[in-house]
């Protein structure tokens, strides 16, 4: 599992539907496992996606960033945690 900090790139109004984005880029290559939001400033919110991915397989990792930065209203994508789960 990986927990992506999402930093949208204005004060997002519609946090379901930055979620929905971020979960329809993902199909096929990871799944969404929860969301959190972390306020960040003065009204900014950013967005916390617990992603489940295949650890065998090479390359997902930058696949998802590669996604989540191509979704227009996203300015940044930061990896907050990596972690093995049984």
């Amino acid at each position: 599992m990986v927990s992506l900090k999402i930093f949208p790139s204005d004060i997002v109004a519609d946090m379901n539907g930055l979620k929905e984005q971020v979960t329809k880029s993902l199909e096929g290559k990871a799944t969404i496992f929860k969301f959190d939001e972390d306020p960040v400033a003065f009204g900014l919110v950013a967005l916390v996606a617990h992603i489940l991915m295949p650890e065998e397989a090479s390359g997902v990792m930058d696949e998802v960033e590669r996604r989540l930065k191509s979704i227009n209203g996203i300015s940044q994508v930061e990896v907050l945690v990596s972690r093995r789960i049984a």
